[in-house]
């Protein structure tokens, strides 16, 4: 065999090999960024769902606050509606 046959052998065997292991280096950086992103968007997700339950909290307790005026208003209303009755009687 001649040197240049030689040559021509362990260039296209290197170019293999250098081809195979960039290829394997770019794909272990691929699954590196994408586990990296995958972590962000659960951190986010997480994020989210705190924020939704404090809101859900928060209307629970304004439901709550509403619930108790509405209960003061009536009782105001039936101490008004007393009120007038006794104030009809004196006027008599």
């Amino acid at each position: 065999m001649e040197i240049t046959t030689i040559t021509a052998i362990v260039a296209a065997v290197s170019g293999v090999v250098l081809g195979w292991i960039t290829r394997t280096s770019a794909f272990k950086k691929d699954v590196a960024q994408e586990a990296g992103s995958g972590a962000a968007l659960r951190t986010d997700v997480e994020y989210i769902k705190r924020g939704v339950d404090d809101i859900r909290a928060d209307v629970r307790q304004q439901g709550q606050r509403t619930d108790a005026l509405a209960e003061r208003v009536t009782r105001v209303e039936e101490s008004a509606k007393q009120a007038h009755k006794r104030i009809d009687k004196i006027e008599e």
